[in-house]
């Protein structure tokens, strides 16, 4: 049998963890943790580690002011893919959201068209319409008081379509610099507006959580945050972000049997029916898609 190479194993170890992060993000947000107090917590941390990291590796955070427009437009997509993200969370379950996040390689591929950076065939809209069609068979399913509400779902779009396109829009920075100083930058800027709309909840927060829960906060920012950002943007710019986006078609699936197994979640017929209808779309979009180098 063929040895996975280094690019595999990378990819494989990024699924395992952002499988994990919608489970453990879930407990802790249903254990004290405020949506807006628990975002701004968790990139502020990620933040200063990159920091630390890209300084102790580069010397320098040093951008060409020609990116800056570039790194603090993905920077505001980032926030709006947390605000999405964390209020998601909590108006769903991490089942139903990891469903839905199996759409990021439809959103990812459209979002290449608008930015020229993907060419795609009239036939590949049939795998897109597929993969909406059982977006919204989730959303059908999910309009109970176990699966979650339809805010909870269309949190859950708008944070696989933010996500496809912050992907997309930091790209072409993979030419000029490392994923850690391009992290230090963009986190760094997320940090102000999110930090600032958290501020409410961080002054009513109670922060005596116990232990279990601040371990499980330093896991989901050391590894679904930090590791996983610095390993899929090395992914991206190797094999480019439609073909990384469309490797990570397990996790969806993957986070989804976590979350039912490790929070006792369930999930109804119309929602894992909706979950086989985005993988099959997914799968009929896949040998429709395309490539192109990212532009500059």
């Amino acid at each position: 049998m063929r040895r996975p190479t280094s690019l595999e194993l990378m990819l494989l170890a990024t699924i395992g963890l952002w499988s994990l992060n919608l489970t453990v993000s879930r407990y802790i947000l249903t254990h004290g943790l405020q949506p807006l107090a628990y975002g701004s917590v968790r990139y502020v941390l990620a933040a200063l580690v990159f920091c630390g990291i890209t300084l102790a590796a580069e010397r320098s955070l040093r951008v060409a002011p020609r990116d800056l427009g570039l790194l603090l437009g993905a920077a505001g997509v980032l926030y709006l893919n947390q605000v999405a993200f964390v209020y998601a969370l909590h108006e769903s379950t991490a089942s139903v959201l990891a469903l839905l996040l199996g759409a990021t390689p439809i959103f990812a591929a459209i979002a290449g068209v608008l930015l020229g950076t993907e060419t795609l065939p009239r036939r590949f809209w049939s795998g897109a319409l597929l993969s909406f069609a059982g977006v919204a068979l989730v959303a059908l399913g999910s309009g109970d008081e176990v699966s979650g509400s339809l805010v909870g779902v269309l949190l859950g779009v708008l944070t696989a379509a933010s996500w496809a396109a912050y992907s997309m829009l930091i790209t072409p920075l993979m030419r000029r610099y490392s994923a850690s100083r391009i992290s230090t930058i963009v986190l760094s800027a997320t940090c102000v507006p999110l930090t600032l709309t958290a501020l409410p909840q961080l002054a009513d927060q109670d922060w005596s959580l116990g232990w279990a829960v601040w371990l499980l906060v330093a896991f989901a920012t050391l590894g679904p945050l930090v590791a996983t950002n610095v390993m899929w943007f090395r992914s991206l710019d190797r094999i480019g972000p439609a073909r990384a986006t469309l490797a990570a078609n397990l996790q969806p699936f993957v986070a989804a049997a976590i979350a039912v197994v490790l929070l006792s979640e369930s999930l109804g017929l119309l929602e894992l029916a909706g979950g086989l209808l985005i993988a099959a779309g997914i799968v009929a979009a896949r040998r429709r898609v395309v490539s192109t180098p990212p532009g500059e």
